[in-house]
């Protein structure tokens, strides 16, 4: 499977908070989403350049940044969760990434463990071939 289609997977399930996600599936949605930051950031700076005062291309770019931040959280979450799911763990532990200080090393550290392998709890395991074609169908 492309990272493409890796990346734009937890876009069709949106808000879907049940089943499994595997590590590519995150991290190219990271991935992905950090390039387009970054893009966006590059861009809105290229566009303010060096003026002093309130350039409206510059607003024109913060509205579409806010309302992709905005309407990305949802799935942000759900991949979290289902993440968390593959390690058959509960969705709930995403609380944990709030504690300060420790919370993104425990991030980090989850989202890098391997899945558990074949079926758990939270459904059939999101590598193996027939729950790739359940899901592109």
């Amino acid at each position: 499977m492309s990272p493409l289609a890796w990346a734009v997977l937890p876009l069709k399930r949106y808000a879907d908070f049940s089943g499994r996600s595997c590590r590519a599936e995150f991290w190219w949605f990271s991935a992905f989403q950090w390039f387009g930051l970054i893009a966006l950031v590059v861009i809105a700076v290229w566009v303010a350049g060096d003026s002093k005062d309130s350039n409206p291309f510059f607003a024109a770019f913060i509205v579409p940044f806010g309302i992709g931040f905005i309407g990305l959280i949802i799935p942000n979450l759900a991949v979290h969760v289902r993440r968390l799911h593959d390690q058959d763990r509960s969705g709930w532990m995403i609380l944990l990434f709030n504690i300060p200080y420790i919370g993104g090393l425990l991030w980090l550290v989850f989202m890098c463990l391997p899945g558990t392998r074949g079926p758990n709890r939270f459904g059939s395991d999101p590598r193996a071939s027939d729950s790739l074609e359940e899901i592109f169908a």
